[in-house]
Order: C-alpha cells, then structure tokens, then sequence
C-alpha cells in the first residue's frame, strides 16, 4: 500500500468515525484524571470531561446522513429521513443533570474545604481519621 493510499484510508476514516476518536479521548481522558488525581476539584473536573464525552456520543451517534430536522415544511414527506430528535431532548436532560451534579459536588467541596481545610483527598482522609 503506498503512501497516498494510506492517507487517503487515514483521511476517510477521520472523516466518517474520527468523531469517535475524539469521544474515547475525552473519556479516557477523564477517567484517567478521576483515577490519577488527588485534588477532589480536578475529580470534579475530570467527572464533567467524562460526562461530556457521554453526551457528545449520544449526539453524535445520532446523526443520519442527509438527514433533516422533524418539521414539515413541505420538502419531503418521508420520515426515514428525519433525524430522530429524542437523543437531542435527552441529552438536553443529560446537561441540566450534569450542571446539577456539578453544583452539588461545588457546594461539598466547599464544605470539605471549610471542615478539613483543604480538598487533596490524602490531607482530608489524614484529618478525618483524627
């Protein structure tokens, strides 16, 4: 396979399923913040990273090629080539859940600050223990 060749498999590929590359990254990127860190902020960071790879799936993998918004408007009549729009209400859902959890993790970490003085997990687990 020659050179040319091999870049026009790579470039096809990231056309039609690089999206996908990039959804694994930022997963693995914040399950590996989640696993790695100490600072129970960066968790909470790494946590959103994660949830936002999930939603970018979902949105992504419910896409249709040529596909068009659900709305008459007289163009076509066909319903298979509408795009489904209930990954779009979920992950509408998924956003408010996650901007809630994110709230909620605010506003313990805060409280773990203002009770242990810090939010690295090995100075919380030391003074805990006391």
């Amino acid at each position: 396979m020659s050179d040319a060749s091999t870049l026009d498999v790579i470039n096809q590929f990231l056309a039609t399923k690089g999206i996908y590359s990039l959804v694994l990254i930022l997963l693995f990127l914040g399950l590996y913040g989640m696993i790695v860190s100490n600072n129970y902020m960066k968790k909470m960071m790494a946590m959103n990273v994660m949830q936002v790879a999930v939603i970018f799936f979902y949105l992504c993998f419910a896409q249709k090629e040529g596909g068009m918004i659900p709305i008459l408007n007289g163009i076509t009549t066909d319903p298979n080539l509408y795009i489904n729009p209930l990954p779009h209400a979920l992950m509408l859902t998924a956003i408010v859940v996650s901007l809630g959890t994110t709230g909620v993790a605010i506003a313990l970490l805060m409280r773990i600050k203002e009770t242990y003085g810090s939010v690295e997990e090995d100075d919380v687990l030391r003074r805990a223990d006391k």
